[in-house]
């Protein structure tokens, strides 16, 4: 019912991991966070499709991971050129684009940089620029993953990501998910470093499709004023802030997917 599949593409000198899902015809592209850095779309599609089934019935969607083999110095702009690249291998577009954190950065470089490829974008949790407590948060991690302290990454994210009686579940998920140490931590670094060096505050102006944006006004990542100044730079953008919760508000909040599908609905309706 979902057909969920694992992909793989290998073009121009690069190669990443992908998962298709979903029965429609308008494409829907996902983008996710630095958690990339430690685990990719690999072999993860029945999952995935399951946790974001309500998308299955009116999209064909697809999940996107960074190239398997990131150089130092890579951007976000770097990594919204490798995505036009792939939409262009695989015949899609112009699709909407979902982005959760810096694949929040990345849509927004897409629909900068590749404007033909974007119908709309759900920018959610997400920053223009570097802040003050971004800067703190991923300046953290950096720090952890030279000490090899992934069990302290895994605890300090979900301490930042959730809040209320969710947090602690969080807690108990990481300790878990930190006993699967990585090899190494360079695809998490650089993804790091592409977030602390992303600046697209004064290029916002140029996109010009519909963007809805969904923040949170505990965010303990990039803070919800990101949020807020993204909606103020873009021009006819929407707003959404959920109150109460922190940058795991898409896995926290029980109808953040049910919203975003409401919102893309009307997009593609209209």
């Amino acid at each position: 019912m979902l057909n969920a599949r694992n992909g793989h593409i290998e073009l121009n000198g690069f190669d990443c991991d992908y998962i298709s899902f979903g029965r429609g015809e308008d494409p829907l592209i996902m983008l996710p966070g630095v958690g990339d850095g430690f685990k990719t779309a690999k072999g993860i599609a029945v999952p995935f499709a399951m946790m974001y089934r309500c998308f299955a019935e009116n999209f064909k969607v697809y999940a996107f991971s960074r190239r398997n083999d990131l150089p130092e110095g890579f951007t976000t702009a770097d990594m919204a050129d490798d995505l036009n690249d792939i939409m262009e291998a695989l015949s899609i577009g112009p699709a909407h684009i979902f982005g959760v954190s810096q694949g929040g950065m990345i849509a927004q470089q897409m629909s900068i940089r590749h404007p033909d490829k974007v119908k709309s974008l759900v920018l959610a949790v997400t920053a223009p620029r570097p802040n003050d407590l971004m800067r703190e948060s991923l300046g953290g991690w950096l720090e952890m993953a030279d000490r090899d302290d992934y069990a302290g990454i895994m605890l300090d994210t979900a301490e930042r990501s959730y809040t209320g009686a969710y947090l602690e579940r969080g807690r108990m998920l990481n300790r878990i998910l930190a006993m699967a140490k990585p090899a190494d931590y360079t695809r998490f670094r650089v993804l790091c470093r592409s977030c602390l060096e992303h600046d697209a505050y004064d290029d916002l102006g140029k996109i010009t499709c519909p963007v809805w944006i969904i923040g949170a006004d505990q965010d303990r990542v990039l803070g919800g004023n990101a949020s807020v100044e993204l909606n103020e730079k873009i021009p006819g953008s929407r707003l959404y802030m959920y109150e109460g919760y922190s940058h795991g508000v898409y896995e926290q909040a029980k109808d953040f997917n049910r919203r975003v599908l409401r919102y893309l609905m009307w997009e593609k309706l209209r």
